[in-house]
């Protein structure tokens, strides 16, 4: 594999120690630049061109989303780099952070397992992307990201949920209501926002107000004026409109061929 540059921008010294150490003991990275602040990194990610970035929040002068928004990097560039995995000792900025679209959110003080599993999913993305740039029949477009987890409020705390592990989204509002087996989740967004966040690969609008897991789906029975009843496993039932109608079968054809 190919060296992955990695930017790491924190102002406490005894943080940037610490990610140094844990980023040398992976033979695939390489530091190629230390910040203390925002302008800083904005200077240096336009001079380096880092493929992953360690982004602190709290920052004098300019915070980790004001550096996102000067180094432009709340929109990804061809190949879906730099990937920006935030850090805090706060919790309260995570729904933030997903709404920005960063790779990971790192809640200090947080230990060496939790950071090698997000560098270990950062190197498997970039793999991907550098993968699918080499391929000459590839189409020359920038890949897409869509997210994998999504961010929610849980007694005071917040929680990190994985997107295949939901059963359907519910409009409530402009709010919408997360289902996973018998726990239920209000997120702040709206089902337009949400919907083209998803992997449309595993999630599908079956009506205007419902969104749901293509994996969770287990029957469709004709319902009412062409529309359809659509059961899942645990035996919830959702309205099909006859204007979804189309691309779910479709897309069951294909997942069944």
């Amino acid at each position: 594999m190919c060296r992955i540059g990695i930017l790491i921008v924190d102002d406490e010294p005894l943080s940037r120690t610490r990610l140094r150490r844990m980023i040398s003991l992976d033979p695939d990275c390489e530091l190629i630049g230390e910040c203390s602040n925002g302008a800083e990194a904005v200077a240096a990610q336009s001079r380096l061109n880092a493929d992953v970035v360690f982004l602190d929040v709290q920052m004098p002068v300019m915070d980790g989303f004001e550096v996102m928004r000067e180094a432009r990097l709340t929109t990804p560039g061809d190949g879906g780099r730099p990937l920006v995995i935030l850090t805090s000792a706060h919790s309260e900025h995570a729904l933030r952070a997903f709404e920005s679209c960063v790779f990971d959110y790192l809640l200090k003080p947080f230990g060496r397992q939790r950071f090698y599993e997000s560098l270990r999913r950062a190197k498997s993305r970039i793999a991907c992307d550098r993968a699918r740039a080499n391929d000459s029949a590839a189409v020359p477009a920038p890949a897409r990201r869509f997210a994998d987890r999504i961010a929610v409020r849980n007694r005071g705390c917040v929680a990190f949920v994985k997107l295949e592990e939901i059963d359907w989204f519910g409009a409530a509002d402009n709010y919408v209501t997360l289902h996973r087996g018998r726990e239920t989740h209000l997120v702040r967004t709206t089902m337009a926002e949400l919907e083209v966040k998803l992997d449309p690969a595993l999630f599908l609008r079956v009506h205007r107000s419902s969104i749901v897991n293509l994996d969770r789906i287990k029957e469709l029975r004709p319902w009412f004026r062409g529309d359809y009843l659509l059961v899942l496993r645990d035996g919830t039932e959702l309205t099909l409109t006859k204007n979804h109608r189309e691309k779910l079968e479709s897309r069951l054809l294909l997942g069944a061929a």
